[in-house]
Parts: structure tokens; C-alpha cells; sequence
């Protein structure tokens, strides 16, 4: 008897996972090992936000089922943190609370898409993307964002795959993996052509807090009625409050997709952690605004410093990101003086020979390209870099 799906056996594993996963394996043999792999906040969470949740633990709070679209107070909570943020205000009806951000892309492709209906994505993407897409049913057409024009793309490009079958444009801002911020100017025409052509509007902004050097972030959803009638806004606790581990994601847009969304919640996740909820409406009220200046001024420092180190590094490209917490340097120079050509057996070999842990651009969609993350202290940074530029100056 056949025991797996055809689709889950050609489903890819998440690369990211899967590299820290081998970075975890070869630190438990004893390996020396600087893990750049994952797209987590070094922080822990601020007290505050930890302090409320074993509130909700010890009133007994925690121990029941909520709501499966979330808690009504995190829903207000929210909602006055669009305000803040966003600029324009959002109704209860209009925010769905799930299991993470990841779930919460998942149940929007599972709500809106039908058999061979196309979501166009911008290249480079986080790496979810696609596979979620064909969970759905759906075609991922993708559109290459050059390093040369800052890894992003225009609405020429995009109308250059459109077809009948569009449905949805995916667009990440600030990036991961690149970092890089699109400005208003560039949301706007963008968000105008699909405006024009009727397409619907999926908008990652789970970045959205951590902008840095003067940089600033725009909400695709606050430039007209017309296009956030057809936004939906995906966002989360987990970058800009240092809550990886918590797993809530959040939802905003049109109150009958949302609506929508929340069925397929209802029938695979049921309700978020509800000890997670109640310590996100801490995280999203303003109490915490201090802890989240902090962690967002230490990732600029970071960035400052490492950049220009990484630029020194040969075979290295590297252009400097606006946001998130990556770098995403070219590295087919480094390939070739290195005697590769594949972007994965690459980064596998400075793992194994320089004890640095990498993520290939492969998963990206960009095989020229490896992310590393600098969310880790700022000695592991510096060390991780001169071990990277020893082991090219070893090896050419």
C-alpha cells in the first residue's frame, strides 16, 4: 500500500529549517558552529509581555478555548495598533488572529484560490510561498528582482505575466530575504495596476517595525479606499516583538475574506494558544514601545557594522537592506574563484569547513544568492564573517 500523497512527496522542506536543522546536528557533535540560518530575534521577549501571559496562566484565563478567528480584546487591541501604525482604522469583523503569520498566508491562498489560478511573486521570496500556494490549488507565476535594481520590480513586469488567470499579486516589504523596502511611490503604481486589472492584493508586512538609517515603511493597504478594499494585510507578534516561539499571526482586510479565512481556522487550528493571545494584546498596546525601539536600534547597529565587513569579502556582492534582519549577497564570483557551481553545495561547504551555517538563495528562488541573518550577537556576527572571508582567501 502507498503511504504518502504525491503531493507531499514532491513537496519541498522549508530551507531555512532545513539548515539549521544540520547547524543544530553538527553543534550536538561538539562542531564550533555560527548559526545564521533562522529569521528570529536574539531578544528575548520584553517583560512586560511575558508578565501578562502568566497573568492569563494564573487567573485561569489560559486554560479554555477562545474564539477560533481570536480573542475579541486582541481584536480591539489590534485595531488600535492599525490606527497607530497603519493610519486608518479596522472593525473587529475585519482581523483574524492565527497560529502564526505562516497559517495565516495559508488560510488566505486556501480562501481565495481556486485550480489554476495564478498568485504572482516577486523573486527573491520567502521560501513558503510557492509550496503554499500549490497547497491551494494554485499556479505560482514568479518575476525576477534583480540585485541591480535594489530586488525589486515594477508594474511593467508584472503586467508582463499577467494572464487571465491572475488572481493575486504577493508583495513582501521590508523583504525577507532581501531587506529591501519598496517606497510609496513604487506601492503606488504598483498597487494601481492591480487596481486596474481587478486583482487581488496580498501584502506580507511582517517586517514592517524594523526599518533602519532613516528608511521608512508603507503600508501598500494606507494609500487609497480602491486598494485596500482589495489588501489583505498579513502581519504577527513574532519579528518586531521577539516572539518567534508564541505563535500568533494576524489578518486584516476585507470582513467577508476574513470571515472566510476564519472557517478554515475553525476547522484545522480551531482557536491560537490562548495564553499566546492574551500576551499579545500586551505586545500590540504601547507599554512595550521602549523594548521594541531597543531591539530595532541593535539590528541597525549590527547591519552598520557587518555590511561593509561582508563587502570585503571576495566573490561577495552585497548591497546594503533597508529592513528585516538579512543579508542576501551575490555570490557567483565566490563560486567560481571557489570552484562551485551550485549555490547549495556552496553554502554546505563553508558550513562543514568554516563552521559558518548559511541558507542557500535555492530556496529563494534566487541560485546565485545565500541569506544570513543578523539576528545573533554581535560577536558571532564579526567571528562568522572572518571565518566566511578566511575560508575564500583558503580556497582561491
Amino acid at each position: 500500500m502507498k503511504k504518502l500523497s504525491d503531493f507531499v512527496l514532491k513537496m519541498e522542506p522549508s530551507v531555512t529549517l532545513s539548515a539549521s536543522s544540520r547547524a543544530k546536528a553538527l553543534k550536538a557533535e561538539g562542531r564550533d558552529i555560527i548559526d545564521l540560518t533562522l529569521g528570529q530575534p536574539d531578544f528575548k521577549t520584553p517583560e512586560a509581555i511575558a508578565n501578562s501571559a502568566v497573568s492569563a496562566i494564573q487567573d485561569g484565563r489560559a486554560s479554555f478555548y477562545t474564539q477560533a478567528s481570536g480573542l475579541p480584546e486582541l481584536k480591539t487591541a489590534v485595531s488600535s495598533y492599525w490606527e497607530r501604525y497603519y493610519g486608518y482604522p479596522v472593525n473587529e469583523n475585519q482581523v483574524l488572529v492565527t497560529a502564526g503569520a505562516k497559517f495565516a498566508l495559508y488560510a488566505y491562498f486556501m480562501t481565495v484560490l481556486d485550480a489554476g489560478d495564478e498568485v504572482i511573486i516577486p523573486a527573491p521570496y520567502w521560501v513558503s510561498y510557492v509550496d503554499q500556494v500549490k497547497m491551494a490549488g494554485g499556479k505560482a507565476v514568479i518575476v525576477e528582482a534583480k540585485q541591480e535594481h535594489d530586488f525589486k520590480v515594477r508594474a511593467d513586469e508584472l503586467e508582463a505575466v499577467r494572464t487571465d488567470k491572475t488572481k493575486v499579486l504577493l508583495l513582501n516589504s521590508p523583504s525577507n530575504p532581501t531587506g529591501m523596502i519598496y517606497s510609496k511611490e513604487e506601492l503606488t503604481a504598483i498597487a494601481n495596476w492591480a487596481v486596474e486589472h481587478d486583482l487581488l492584493i496580498l501584502a506580507d508586512d511582517i517586517y514592517h517595525q524594523l526599518v533602519y538609517n532613516g528608511a521608512e515603511f508603507t503600508a501598500m493597504s494606507s494609500i487609497s479606499e480602491d486598494i485596500r478594499a482589495r489588501t489583505t494585510v498579513i502581519n504577527g507578534v513574532s519579528k518586531t516583538f521577539a516572539m518567534t516561539g508564541w505563535r500568533i499571526g494576524i489578518a486584516v482586510g476585507d470582513p467577508e475574506l476574513i470571515g472566510a479565512m476564519a472557517k478554515i481556522a475553525s476547522q484545522t487550528t480551531s482557536n491560537p494558544t490562548a495564553v499566546s493571545q492574551y500576551a499579545s494584546i500586551e505586545a500590540f498596546g504601547q507599554a512595550v514601545s521602549k523594548d521594541v525601539e531597543s531591539m530595532r536600534q541593535a539590528f541597525e547597529e549590527r547591519l552598520n557594522r557587518i555590511y561593509p565587513l561582508l563587502q570585503e569579502v571576495p566573490g561577495f556582492e552585497v548591497i546594503k537592506p533597508d529592513g528585516a534582519f538579512y543579508l542576501f549577497p551575490k555570490v557567483e564570483e565566490a563560486m567560481r574563484l571557489t570552484g562551485f557551481n551550485d549555490v547549495t553545495a556552496f553554502t554546505t561547504a563553508i558550513l562543514e569547513e568554516a563552521g559558518v551555517a548559511l541558507v542557500t538563495g535555492a530556496g529563494f528562488g534566487a541560485q546565485g544568492h545565500v541569506r544570513l541573518s543578523y539576528a545573533t550577537d554581535m560577536e558571532s556576527l564579526l567571528e562568522a564573517v572572518r571565518r566566511i572571508k578566511a575560508w575564500m582567501e583558503s580556497r582561491q
